[in-house]
């Protein structure tokens, strides 16, 4: 019989008294000890470790964004592109996520419920950063954090910020082509507004890629996030009208009806509307 095999005779390191461990590096022991479930309900685990691997990758959604904005802003396309290429992939990690939660039926999820209180998806400052960055900017959403002033102050300041699409717009404009000024001086704080003259740069863009393929692929990587964000938003619907009804959230809000509602959010809207005129 074969001797059991053993890494060590190979060099793998199994002593770690003085070295830094995987546990160490990841500081696994505070992460896998933050699962707290408040009832005895077996499926409370998996809805705790669903919502806190989404914060997790929404946390690096962001990091992504903010580094796309900015390398955008420094005339760094492919660094760009790189990081909106990944956003929409996080995004598809998101929406497979979904798929694990819908095993959890209603009476699955009535046996914890009410240990939530009024806590709920809803009050994520993560979800409303990336939906600021995007653009969706509506103040009446900062109100469930004014209980925190650190979180409130730092979606404060993103309003103050370019968005995505902002910064996009900047740099097609710097490239020479017609983007209003009006546009680019718009109020940031407030929702973007379909534009006519934007469709129209964007017609010239996309009747001559070739001319503009820096442009026409930044454009596409962003029609591409879009697709897939909309598709979260989807399964997000579709799980939550599975499982509760048309109860009312958690958190107040009117649950399935609110989330149809933010389907109809179109974050980058002339990129769409330009397919209609080709």
């Amino acid at each position: 019989m074969a001797e059991p095999y053993d890494p060590g005779q190979e060099g793998a390191h199994q002593s770690f008294e003085d070295r830094m461990s995987y546990g160490d590096y990841l500081k696994l022991d505070a992460l896998l000890g933050a699962q707290a479930p408040l009832s005895t309900a077996h499926d409370e685990l998996l809805f705790i470790v669903q919502h806190q691997t989404s914060e997790l990758w929404m946390k690096l959604a962001l990091h992504e964004l903010n580094a796309a904005r900015t390398w955008i802003g420094e005339e760094r396309l492919p660094e760009a592109l790189k990081s909106l290429s990944r956003v929409a992939r996080i995004f598809e990690q998101l929406n497979g996520a979904w798929d694990v939660l819908r095993t959890m039926t209603p009476s699955d999820y009535t046996t914890f419920r009410d240990t939530l209180g009024q806590s709920s998806g809803f009050q994520s400052h993560q979800y409303r950063l990336i939906e600021f960055v995007l653009g969706n900017r509506n103040p009446a959403m900062l109100k469930p954090h004014a209980h925190r002033p650190a979180v409130h102050a730092e979606l404060v300041a993103e309003t103050q910020r370019l968005t995505l699409y902002d910064m996009v717009l900047a740099h097609v404009a710097a490239a020479g082509l017609p983007v209003p000024e009006a546009v680019l001086r718009r109020d940031r704080s407030s929702p973007y507004v379909a534009n006519d003259d934007v469709t129209a740069v964007w017609q010239t863009v996309y009747r001559a890629p070739a001319v503009y393929w820096e442009i026409y692929e930044l454009a596409e990587k962003l029609v591409d996030l879009e697709d897939y964000f909309r598709r979260w938003r989807f399964n997000h619907v579709t799980t939550v009208e599975r499982v509760i009804g048309l109860k009312r959230g958690t958190g107040g809000t009117s649950g399935v009806s609110y989330l149809r509602r933010m389907l109809e959010v179109v974050l980058f809207p002339e990129l769409w509307q330009v397919r209609t005129g080709l």
